[in-house]
């Protein structure tokens, strides 16, 4: 998964730049995390609760987005997606495009680690 943190030149915020398979991460990471080291430390703890086998899943929903942590895998996806309202125009449909991967991404719960302390340290060096 390649990824790139980079400061925004007009509001001096952090972008989150994602491949395409992961680019949901992104704008959760905007979002949902910013600078907030609570959620941070949330999303550890929740981490390190799946590693410990205290819990066998554990969903963390915010205002634009959800995170799902189990055994096998970190999830984050649109709470739009989860809730099923989105239609999408027949003329869309009819393309075949993938929309979903869009709206879903997936990784490893050690890639994620990385992610998550990484964005952490790009966002509090300033």
């Amino acid at each position: 998964m390649e990824y790139q943190f980079i400061d925004d030149p007009i509001t001096g915020g952090a972008i989150a730049k994602f491949s395409l398979d992961h680019e949901v991460i992104g704008p959760w990471l905007e979002v949902e995390v910013g600078t907030d080291t609570e959620k941070l430390a949330q999303l550890l703890s929740a981490m390190a609760d799946i590693e410990a086998e205290k819990k066998l899943e554990v969903t963390i929903t915010g205002n634009e987005y959800t995170v799902v942590f189990n055994r096998g895998d970190v999830t984050v996806q649109t709470n739009a997606s989860m809730d099923g309202l989105e239609i999408l125009p027949d003329s869309l449909i009819e393309e075949d495009i993938d929309f979903d991967q869009q709206d879903s991404s997936s990784c490893g719960r050690e890639d994620f680690r990385e992610i998550l302390l990484s964005w952490a340290k790009f966002v509090n060096k300033k």
